[in-house]
This record gives C-alpha cells, structure tokens and sequence, in this order.
C-alpha cells in the first residue's frame, strides 16, 4: 500500500507474565490494550520530518530523514529513531508531517514508547509503499528504541503493540520469532484484570536495566550458554555463579517456567484463577531476586492480594509504574480502593487504575 497521508494506531501493553525474559532469548506473555498512541501523517516532498505532540502543545520539532543518534531527544527522538532505523535497513522514506496523540500514560510501565515507535513505524511502512510485515516492523522499532534511543529493551513491547489482538495474549518465543494467540476471555469467567498505575515514575533509558541487562549476558557466560533461556535450575550454583548472577539467572530461568505454564493452563481451559499463584510467585521473584521493584510496587500488590485479589504482580521493567491484578469482577472497585487507601496511609502520590482488556494491535484507521 502506498498513501500519501492517513491516520494510524498503536496500542501500549501489559504483560500478564514474563518480566525481563525477552533480552535472554525467552518467553513472554503480553496483551495489547485499548490505550493507544495515534499518529496523524502526511508526506512531505523533500526530506525533512516535523513531529508535534498533542502533549507537548507548545514543542514542535524538525529534522530530516538522515537523522542519526544524538540528533534529537526527549520524546521525538522516539519518531526519529523510527525513520533512522528504516535508513539503516535500507528503506527509503520522505520526509513526514507527524502529529501525534497518546492515552498511553508515560512512565506507568505499559509501553508508551513502544506505542509511539510503532505507530510510526506503520505509517511510514505505508507512506513509502513499502508493506513490511507486523514483526519486521517491530524489530525495526525495537532497534530504533535500542540503537537510537539508547534503550537496551527487548521486543516484547513492540512485538505486542503489532501483533495484538482482541480477547487474546501475545505468546512470543523471543528467539525464534514464533507468535502464538492464546484465548484470554476473563469476562466469561466472571473475572477482570486490573491495572493500578502507582505513579512513581520509571525511567529506563539508562542505569539499573542497562545493568540487568549485563548481569544477565555475565551469567551466560559464566554458565556457557548462548543466553538464560539455556540455563537449567540446577545450573545455577555459588560454584559457578557469584550471589548477585546467581540471583538474577533464577529470575529469568524460573520466569521462563512460569511463563510456559500460564500458557498451558489457558490452552486448556483451565479456571484463570488458577495461575493467580503464578502472578505471585513472578513478583517475588522480580523483588527478591532481580530487584526491580519499589515501595509503590510491593506495596499495591500485597495490598491487592490482601484485598481479594487471586494474584498480582509488577508489570513492565519495573523501577516504578504499574501492577496487574487478577481479581473477581464484582471486586474491581474494591480492590483499587483498598490499595488506594493503603497509599494514602503511607503518603505515596495517589495511584490510578483501570481494567484491561486484549484489544487489536497496530492499524491504519479507516477514513
């Protein structure tokens, strides 16, 4: 399809399970959701890009299709590492006007970035006729994110963001690419998944992911494997592995397992409630063993548990944003107030919530 403007959608993610296990080769879990970044786009004639943001009214910004990392930052450097990242894959591109609108809230762990990479990675697929298949766009967002931003994310986000779909999980074997759809219908089951944003800002871009990032590839190759997802549990041993590797390769080998397990459950038609321990067991080991969490975190989800909740965890990088919890839906309310209260008591900044559905991925809008 080539067009020469149009506007198009991306939706931002929560992930039911499988929490830094993409960059180690391993299994996710995600599902989009109806929080979307939608982007406005038009063709230019000569090479430059103008991008504005419906939240940043005042801030427009410029640069052309040649952009190279360290040309543009904040959030357009998000747009710019899109049409980097194409150059780098040897796609031509025009030059655009952008403008773009977000739901997604940033810094709540669910993918703002992503949602914005991808939106305009579809659009410029479009714009330049080129028809690239929902994972290479995701790759090429993914590098963008990686390579131009200075991100060192896996692909989930991305991948999530393009594959979407509505009532149904992203399955995703990182290593091979392979995408599978599981049935994840909570309403039939009289249950709901709510989202509680805690409101203490993540922020990624650089520090403690980049090193559990490093800590994971130290481990591998301490353990001589070609990346976590190898490693076995019986592999993980103070001979072989100093305390803080040993710790972080538990994370991603016993997340790996639990990941896997979710997905046999819901193949099954097994009661969701069911992988509620699951959830439970993924937060610890993010606290314990990882060490992404905050107090915000922790806080929310031993509330919602306490609450009623059949199981909660912290979803996306961590060091703040948001919580899942898989609670009944009658208990929705409930549950968010409780944790709601419960931060009011330790004068944390009110928290927000919603309840999250699997909704469609990346697509143009009809006009």
């Amino acid at each position: 399809m080539t067009t020469d403007s149009g506007s198009w959608v991306a939706p931002g993610r929560v992930n039911l399970i499988g929490e830094h296990t993409d960059y180690n080769d391993g299994f996710v879990l995600p599902l989009a959701i109806p929080l979307q970044a939608t982007a406005r786009v038009s063709r230019r004639d000569d090479r430059t890009v103008r991008a504005r943001s419906r939240q940043r009214r005042a801030e427009r910004r410029e640069f052309t299709v040649d952009t190279e990392p360290g040309d543009v930052t904040g959030w357009a450097s998000y747009v710019a590492g899109v049409f980097w990242a194409f150059r780098q894959a040897g796609h031509q591109v025009p030059g655009a006007d952008i403008a773009v609108n977000s739901t997604v809230p940033g810094g709540a762990g669910l993918s703002s970035s992503a949602a914005l990479e991808c939106v305009v990675a579809l659009a410029l697929s479009d714009l330049a006729g080129l028809d690239l298949a929902p994972d290479e766009l995701a790759r090429l967002a993914q590098r963008a994110e990686n390579d131009y931003v200075g991100m060192p994310c896996g692909v989930m986000d991305q991948m999530a963001s393009m594959r979407g779909a509505e009532g149904q999980l992203v399955f995703l074997d990182t290593r091979s690419g392979h995408t599978e759809h599981v049935p994840f219908d909570l309403a039939a089951a009289g249950l709901a998944l709510l989202v509680v944003d805690t409101r203490a800002p993540h922020r990624l871009v650089k520090g403690e992911y980049a090193e559990r990032r490093a800590d994971c590839e130290q481990a591998a190759k301490l353990l001589g494997v070609p990346a976590l997802r190898d490693a076995e549990l019986g592999d993980l041993t103070p001979d072989r592995l100093p305390d803080r590797l040993l710790r972080r390769a538990r994370h991603v080998v016993t997340e790996n397992a639990r990941v896997l397990r979710v997905v046999e459950q819901l193949r099954a038609g097994t009661d969701p409630r069911a992988i509620g321990p699951e959830l439970n067991a993924s937060h610890d080991s993010l606290r314990e063993d990882f060490e992404v969490t905050v107090p915000e975190l922790d806080v929310a989800v031993a509330t919602a548990v306490d609450a009623g909740a059949h199981g909660a965890r912290m979803t996306g990088g961590g060091f703040g944003g948001s919580i899942i919890a898989l609670v009944d839906d009658h208990a929705v309310e409930a549950v968010a107030a409780a944790v709601a209260a419960e931060f009011d008591r330790r004068g944390f900044t009110a928290p927000r919530h919603f309840t999250a559905t699997a909704a469609r991925g990346a697509h143009r809008l009809a006009t």
